[in-house]
């Protein structure tokens, strides 16, 4: 029987969001979702290590610093395009995955690494074209005893993570959409970019600036 000890686990993940309600975030921009979501709900520092956009379900990792022994784990039980999402405890100089793991990885299919922490040999992991994002990078590597827990709720750029949540990225940064609010949170992203589409053809027929501007600074007494 597995072990249900808080802080060494490995819990079920929830039911996977239906595949066509994920491919229409796939095209859709990081700030975009986050504006969408009152401008919440995205990572604070991780940035992209490869280039490659990522949008996929979240398998959460907590970890303990200096261990990977979860994250190895993880890969293991992925199912193809879930973005392994990991928590470091604050750990910046011990990277919890690189080339080896990445080729894993790209074998099985997994959709991302998200790393609020280390990840190293980043040149392999361009080569895998392997969506790869995180706090730092460094030639460090870890430990492989655990303790850890797999499909937890975790905090990955200060922002609270879930099993199942869809974590979208790209050269901006990375959006996290809460599992239960996903379709929602779309239909915001859709009236959002019809807005920004608006105002794109209000700029290119000769409205450069807004006038809301000009508007705030006369309540405010700036301006005349």
């Amino acid at each position: 029987m597995a072990s249900d000890k808080i802080g060494f686990r490995i819990l079920p993940p929830p039911a996977r969001l239906p595949s066509a309600l994920v491919d229409q975030f796939r095209s859709m921009a990081s700030p975009n979702i986050a504006d969408a979501m009152g401008r919440f709900n995205f990572m604070d520092g991780i940035v992209s290590r490869s280039g490659v956009r990522v949008c996929g379900p979240a398998l959460t990792v907590n970890c303990r610093p200096a261990d990977n022994l979860m994250v190895h784990k993880a890969l293991q039980l992925a199912e193809r395009g879930d973005v392994v999402v990991v928590a470091t405890g604050g750990n910046t100089v011990s990277a919890v995955f690189g080339g080896l793991m990445g080729e894993a990885a790209s074998a099985k299919g997994v959709g991302g690494i998200v790393v609020d922490g280390a990840l190293r040999d980043i040149d392999d992991l361009t080569r895998l074209h392997l969506p790869a994002f995180s706090r730092s990078v460094c030639p460090g590597g870890c430990d492989k005893d655990g303790p850890g827990e797999i499909n937890v709720p975790i905090c990955c750029g200060n922002t609270v993570v879930c099993p199942g949540d869809l974590i979208v990225g790209d050269s901006d940064g990375v959006a996290v959409v809460p599992y239960a609010r996903a379709q929602e949170v779309l239909d915001l992203v859709k009236q959002l970019i019809g807005r920004e589409r608006a105002r794109i053809e209000e700029i290119q027929k000769g409205a450069l600036f807004r006038s809301d501007v000009d508007d705030t600074l006369r309540k405010k007494g700036v301006i005349d």
